[in-house]
C-alpha cells in the first residue's frame, strides 16, 4: 500500500484556528483539529498560537508541507526583534472610521486610491488602523500632558491630585501602550504573516517575514496591478516608514518548521477559500459566516471608485475582486434571540412564512462596512400588527440579509464579471430558508458545497503545490449537495423596498449611534 504524502492547511480566522491533514493528491481530509480564540476585535497574537498549539496537538506526524491562511486586514506591529508591541487589531474593529475618512481626502479621493492599490479603503484596511493608532496615540500623549498639568494646578492650591481614579489609571495604561507601540515599532505585518514566520523554525526577528499578493492587496498599501508597495502610503497613514514582509510567490517554500514541514507562502482568509473551492470562471462563492463575501475569481485586475469591490489578487497570480459585509449569519442567530426561538425553529419559521409583507429589516447589527456605514445599527421598517409575527420577522431577517449580498454581487457583475452560479457557503448557508431564497434574491443557480474548512483546505492546497514544484495547484474534487427547493418570490419587489428603505434611512445611518 503507497503511503500517503500529507499536508496540512491552517484557518487562523476571527474565531478559531482550524487544522486539517490532507491527503496532498487527492485532498481528502484525513485529521482535523480546532480550538477557539477570544471573542475581541483586538487580541494578542499570542492567542493565536496558543489556539494552533492546541488546534494541531497530535495531527502532524508525517506531514511533509503546511500553510497558513489568515483573516484579513488585521494589524500586527512589530518591534526590531520581532516582538508584538500591540494587540492585533483585527478587520472588525471599526474604530478606524473617521481615519478612513480622512485618508481617502488626503491622498485625493476614492478615485486615486482605486487606481493606487486597486481598492478604496475601508476601515477593515489595515492602513486606516496604522492610522487610527498613530491618532490615538497623538491624542493620548496630548491628553496626558493636559491632565497631569491639572493635577499639578490642584495639588499646588492643597487639593488631590485629579489622578487617582481606577478609570484615570486604566485609561493612562492604555494610553501608555499606544504611546509605546508607536515609539517601538518597525515592522507591520498581517495575521498569516506572524503565523507563518513564528512557525520557522529559523526565525530571527523581523528579518525573512514573508506575505502573499492575496493577502497584502488587502493591505492599502500593495498593488495587484503592479505587484509592488506603495511605501508612500504607510508613511502617509503612520508618518513614518516601517519594514513589510517580501512578497512570495504563490507555489513558493517559504521557510522550514522544526518538525522538517516545508512552509509554503499562506494567504489571507477568501483566497485560501478560493482556492479551497477551485473556483471557475462564471463561479461566484457567497460566503456567510461572520462576515458576508461576495467573491470570484478574473484574469483581470479591477479598481472600483465606488469603493463596493476590492480589487484584490487571487493566491494563484491572478486576481480576486470582492465585495464584504460585516454582518451575516449572526443576524440570523440574533433575531432568533430575539424571537424567543431556537436556530432550527427561527429558519423553519422563515421557510415556512408566506412572506415578509413589506416588513425590511436593514441587517446592520455591527456597523456596516458595504454600504459604507460603520456607525449604523440594524433598522425594522414596516411593523404593523400584522407584520409584528415571528414568522413575518425571520422572513424579513433572512431576505434582508440576502438582500445585502444580493447588492454585493450584483457590484462584481457591474465590474465586467459573469455570474452563472453561485457556490452558498458558510455556516449561514446551512440555512433551508437561506437555500430556498437565494437563487431568486442572488439571481442565479445556487450550488451547495458539502459542509467543509474551505479556508483551511485551500491553505492546504497550496501547501501540496508548493511540496509538487508542479505550475499549477493539483486537481482536488469538491463534494457538491443539493439545495432546498427554491422558493418563488417577486425578487425585485423585496429587492426595491430594501433599496428605498435604505436610501431613505441613510443620512440617519450615517450617524454614530447614541446608546
Amino acid at each position: 500500500m503507497t503511503e500517503l504524502r500529507l499536508v496540512a492547511g491552517v484557518d487562523c480566522s476571527t474565531q478559531a484556528t482550524k487544522v486539517l491533514v490532507c491527503d496532498a493528491e487527492t485532498g481528502a481530509v484525513v485529521r482535523e483539529g480546532r480550538a477557539p480564540h477570544p471573542d475581541a476585535t483586538q487580541v494578542d497574537p499570542a492567542e493565536w498560537w496558543k489556539a494552533w498549539e492546541i488546534a494541531s496537538d497530535g495531527l502532524l506526524d508525517g506531514v511533509r508541507a503546511i500553510a497558513i491562511g489568515g483573516q484579513q486586514h488585521g494589524m500586527v506591529l512589530l518591534d526590531d526583534s520581532g516582538e508584538v508591541v500591540h494587540p492585533a487589531v483585527l478587520w472588525n474593529d471599526t474604530s478606524s472610521a473617521d481615519a478612513t475618512t480622512e485618508l481617502i481626502a488626503e491622498l485625493g479621493g476614492a478615485q486615486t486610491w482605486a487606481e493606487a492599490v486597486g481598492s478604496v479603503p475601508v476601515p477593515s484596511f489595515t492602513v486606516t488602523k496604522l492610522r487610527w493608532l498613530r491618532d490615538e496615540a497623538a491624542r493620548a500623549t496630548g491628553e496626558a500632558h493636559g491632565a497631569h498639568s491639572a493635577g499639578d494646578a490642584a495639588h499646588g492650591a492643597g487639593g488631590p491630585r485629579s489622578d487617582g481614579s481606577d478609570g484615570f489609571a486604566a485609561a493612562a495604561a492604555v494610553a501608555a501602550l499606544r504611546r509605546d507601540a508607536v515609539r517601538r515599532a518597525a515592522a507591520v505585518v498581517l495575521p498569516h504573516d506572524w503565523m507563518t514566520h513564528r512557525l520557522a523554525a529559523d526565525r530571527s526577528g523581523i528579518e525573512g517575514i514573508t506575505t502573499d499578493r492575496g493577502d497584502a492587496s488587502g493591505t492599502g498599501w500593495w498593488s495587484p496591478t503592479t505587484n509592488s508597495y506603495r511605501t508612500d502610503l504607510v508613511e502617509l497613514a503612520f508618518g513614518r516608514q516601517l519594514a513589510l514582509p517580501r512578497v512570495a510567490g504563490p507555489a513558493e517554500i517559504v521557510g522550514e518548521t522544526a518538525f522538517g514541514a516545508a512552509i509554503a507562502a499562506g494567504t489571507g482568509d477568501n483566497a485560501a477559500a478560493a482556492l479551497g473551492l477551485d473556483l471557475q470562471p462564471g463561479d461566484v462563492a457567497v460566503s456567510l459566516g461572520t462576515s458576508g463575501t461576495a467573491f470570484a475569481r478574473s484574469a483581470h485586475p479591477t479598481a472600483d471608485p465606488t469603493g463596493l469591490v476590492a480589487g484584490f489578487a487571487d493566491a494563484t497570480g491572478e486576481y480576486l475582486p470582492l465585495v464584504c459585509t460585516l454582518n451575516a449569519a449572526r443576524v440570523m442567530s440574533a433575531t432568533a434571540q430575539m424571537l424567543g426561538l431556537e436556530l432550527s425553529a427561527f429558519d423553519e419559521a422563515a421557510i415556512t412564512s408566506p412572506g415578509s409583507d413589506g416588513l425590511v429589516l436593514l441587517p446592520f447589527l455591527d456597523g456596516e462596512r458595504t454600504p459604507d456605514l460603520p456607525h449604523s445599527t440594524g433598522l425594522i421598517y414596516g411593523l404593523t400588527r400584522a407584520t409584528m409575527q415571528p414568522a413575518t420577522m425571520a422572513r424579513a431577517a433572512v431576505e434582508g440579509l440576502l438582500c445585502g449580498l444580493a447588492d454585493a454581487v450584483d457590484a462584481l457583475r457591474d465590474q465586467g464579471l459573469p455570474v452563472h452560479r453561485v457556490l452558498l457557503l458558510g455556516g449561514g448557508a446551512r440555512s433551508r430558508a437561506v437555500q430556498a431564497l437565494a437563487p431568486a434574491l442572488l439571481g442565479a443557480e445556487v450550488v451547495l458545497p458539502e459542509p467543509a474548512e474551505y479556508v483551511a483546505l485551500g491553505a492546504a492546497r497550496q501547501a501540496a503545490w508548493a511540496l509538487s514544484g508542479a505550475a499549477t495547484p493539483p486537481t482536488w474534487q469538491i463534494p457538491v449537495g443539493k439545495p432546498e427547493p427554491a422558493i418563488t418570490v417577486n425578487a425585485a419587489a423585496i429587492r426595491a423596498n430594501y433599496a428605498q428603505v435604505l436610501t431613505n434611512t441613510r443620512p440617519l445611518l450615517s450617524q454614530p449611534y447614541n446608546q
